[in-house]
Formats: C-alpha cells, sequence, structure tokens
C-alpha cells in the first residue's frame, strides 16, 4: 500500500486537499472517483526525511488518550474496524502516530487482527496496551477496554506528573546552590585574598578556612568535574547491573523523606494497572507479568513475579505482596477481600483512588518540608561564606575606630 496526497473538488465545488492508501495511482484515482470527487492532482505523498528517525518526535500521552477515545466512539458507535483507522489516519495530527496507523490499517487489511497489527510497533503500544486489545477483541467489548485504556493513560500520566513536579524544585534550587557556592568560590573570594594580602596581618580563622577551600577548588577543579563525571557513570552502570538495580530501588523505597512518596506512588501504579486489566479481562497471570515489568521499581518486579509463581501454585496473591514489604497492611487487606469476594478489579480500583489521592497530601507534604530546609541550607553556607569573608574588614574597621 502507498499514501497519495490528493487536491480535488468535491459535490459542492470546494477544493478539498487530504491523503488516502492505495495499492496503486490508478486505485487512488478510482477511489475519487467513486466519491464524487473532481481531480486536480494525485500523487504519492513524498517520504518524510524524518521518517523513522528520532527526530520524527515521539507519540505523546495526550495523543494516544485522544487516539483510543476518538477510536472507542467510533467502534462503539458500529463503525467497521478498518474504516475506523483509516478515519484516525487522515485525522492524526501527530506525524509518527499517522505512520503507524497507516501500517496497522495495512496490515488489518490485509487479514490481521487488530492486536497483532499494534504488536508490531511496541515503540508505541506497549504490552499492557496490546493485551487489553487482544482481550476487548476476544471479549467483543472493545470499545470498553479502549475508554479503560484513554482513562488509565491519562491518570498515570498525571502520576507520573505528580512525582516529578515535586522533584524539580528541589533540583533547581540544589543546582543553583551549587552554582552561586561555585562562583564564590573561583571568582568572589581570590579578589577577595588579594585584597586581604595588601592589607597584611594575620586573618581570622573563617576567613582563613574559606580561602583555604578556595585555592583547594581552583587546584581541583578540572579533577571535581571530572570526578562528577565519573560518579555518573558509575552509578549509571550500577543500576543498570541486575544487583545494582535491585538494591538502589529498595533503598529508594525505604528512606526517610522520599521513600513514603515512591512508595505510594508505586502501590497507586500497581493496583491501576492491575486493576484495568482484570476488569478488561485479561488473564491475572499474565496480568501480573506485565504489571511487574511496568512497575518501575525492582522490588516490586520481583514481588509482583513471586506473586504469579504462588498463583500459578495455587495459592493467593496477598501472600507474596506483603511478603515485599512494600504494600501496606490495608492494601493486602483489600485485595485479599478481592480475591474472596470475585471482587479484584473493584478492590484494586479502589485502593488506586485511594492512593491517588494520599500522593497529592505526599507531595504538598514534601514541597512544603523541602522548600524550608533549602532555603535554610542555602542562606547558612551562602551567608557563612560572605560573612568569613567580611570578618577581616569589621576587625580593621574596629581598629581603626
Amino acid at each position: 500500500m502507498t499514501i497519495f496526497i490528493y487536491k480535488a473538488r468535491n459535490r459542492s465545488n470546494r477544493i478539498i486537499k487530504g491523503d488516502l492508501d492505495a495499492q496503486s495511482l490508478e486505485m487512488a484515482r478510482n477511489i475519487l472517483t467513486k466519491k464524487g470527487y473532481t481531480q486536480i492532482k494525485v500523487k504519492p505523498k513524498p517520504k518524510d526525511l524524518l521518517e523513522g528517525t528520532f527526530l520524527e518526535g515521539s507519540v505523546s500521552t495526550r495523543d494516544m488518550v485522544v487516539f483510543s477515545r476518538q477510536f472507542a466512539v467510533m467502534i462503539n458507535s458500529g463503525v467497521p474496524i478498518l474504516q475506523a483507522l483509516q478515519i484516525m489516519c487522515e485525522q492524526t495530527e501527530n506525524n509518527k502516530l499517522r505512520r503507524k496507523l497507516y501500517e496497522i490499517r495495512n496490515d488489518v487489511e490485509g487479514g490481521s487482527s487488530l492486536f497483532d497489527a499494534l504488536a508490531k510497533h511496541k515503540d508505541v503500544f506497549d504490552a499492557l496496551y496490546t493485551n487489553m486489545v487482544n482481550a476487548g477483541e476476544t471479549g467483543g467489548i472493545l470499545d470498553v477496554v479502549l475508554n479503560r485504556l484513554s482513562e488509565y493513560i491519562e491518570k498515570a500520566a498525571n502520576l507520573k506528573a505528580k512525582v516529578k513536579g515535586a522533584m524539580i524544585y528541589p533540583a533547581v534550587v540544589s543546582f543553583v546552590a551549587v552554582a552561586v557556592i561555585a562562583i564564590i568560590l573561583l571568582f568572589v573570594i581570590p579578589t577577595f585574598e588579594q585584597m586581604f594580602a595588601d592589607f597584611g596581618g594575620a586573618l581570622p580563622l573563617p576567613t582563613q578556612i574559606v580561602i583555604n577551600l578556595s585555592r583547594w577548588v581552583q587546584s581541583n577543579i578540572i579533577w571535581l568535574i571530572l570526578g562528577g563525571i565519573a560518579a555518573a557513570f558509575g552509578f549509571s552502570w550500577f543500576y543498570k547491573w541486575e544487583r545494582g538495580k535491585t538494591l538502589v530501588d529498595k533503598w529508594i523505597l525505604f528512606t526517610p523523606v522520599l521513600g513514603p512518596l515512591l512508595r505510594k506512588v508505586a502501590v497507586a501504579r500497581f493496583s491501576r494497572t492491575l486493576s484495568t486489566m482484570v476488569s478488561s479481562g485479561v488473564p491475572i497471570l499474565q496480568s501480573l507479568d506485565i504489571v511487574a515489568k511496568t512497575s518501575g521499581n525492582k522490588t516490586i518486579e520481583n514481588g509482583v513475579l513471586q506473586a504469579k509463581k504462588s498463583i500459578a501454585g495455587g495459592q493467593t496473591l496477598a501472600e507474596p505482596l506483603e511478603a515485599t514489604g512494600v504494600f501496606p497492611p490495608m492494601v493486602i487487606h483489600m485485595i485479599s477481600i478481592g480475591e474472596t469476594t470475585g471482587s479484584l478489579d473493584t478492590m484494586l480500583s479502589k485502593v488506586a483512588d485511594f492512593y491517588d489521592d494520599e500522593v497529592d497530601v505526599a507531595v504538598s507534604a514534601l514541597t512544603s518540608l523541602i522548600e524550608p530546609i533549602m532555603i535554610v541550607f542555602l542562606g547558612i553556607v551562602v551567608g557563612g561564606l560572605i560573612v568569613a569573608m567580611y570578618l577581616p574588614i569589621f576587625q580593621i574597621a574596629g581598629q581603626v575606630m
């Protein structure tokens, strides 16, 4: 199949432009004729030089939400899948998603199921998305599943945005603090040092300590930069190592300030993902496999995989999750009740909603806590450096008076 662009007049004599999918130029012309269009220009769409490269851009969360909702509306209205895909191809604004949809449409037209066609594009449609579509196709509830997917994607993105928002402020303040301290040590203090040398005499101890620190930083600035780069690369390598990732992720979950927030985020993500998949008809073992891979934390991933083994062996989901030490007792009890009553998806959804609200509270509390700490730290360090450099001036002024 080839994409053709056209310029034509419709039955109302208005000039319209668009693109369509056809096997040949002649077939493209026939399609336009059947629609009642008077052709002005029809030609193959030029290949985008950015196509298939990182410069083509990415598919955003918003793009996926809009696609899923619009696709669901058309399926619910009785529009055939092939026709719905064609409509989505023509109206999708994201270049990468449009290209993928044309390829998916061609595969479906060639006899593939929607699941198989989507599964070829893992960079846009992940395992969670394709497996839920597969369950929706099999159960005849594709429109319901697509709506659930759009809600899930939106809520997952909101959760991620909350965590990013909580991290941005301390990161920016820390960067500014380091930059200010570096400028003072490298450029401001040497000027004061020269001035004090002209005055002569012994310097106060705080001033001498700051001057010595400034000299040390000036002498070792290259090594400090190289050491920082090496530490970053070393941590990256360590985190890619299976054992290293497990240790770091476990440590992060149990840190005093950040740990409680990330634990709530992990519980909310786990609950939301598993609830969405179970309610859509995806088998529990398959759901746990996907939830483990999308958890974002090795400790939780290992706990979920252990739970999968437990269920495969005829046991419950709650016990191995409790063993991880990550999930609060309330969550374990809710899951246990859900398993007993056959309403696991409902219980997980309630847990996810509860912890979404808890994340909001935790983010507000963390921001409120970090802000004064960072301000006090910055004030003490920068203020201390400035006071130390002005002590000799105060000393000289006192002697003159």
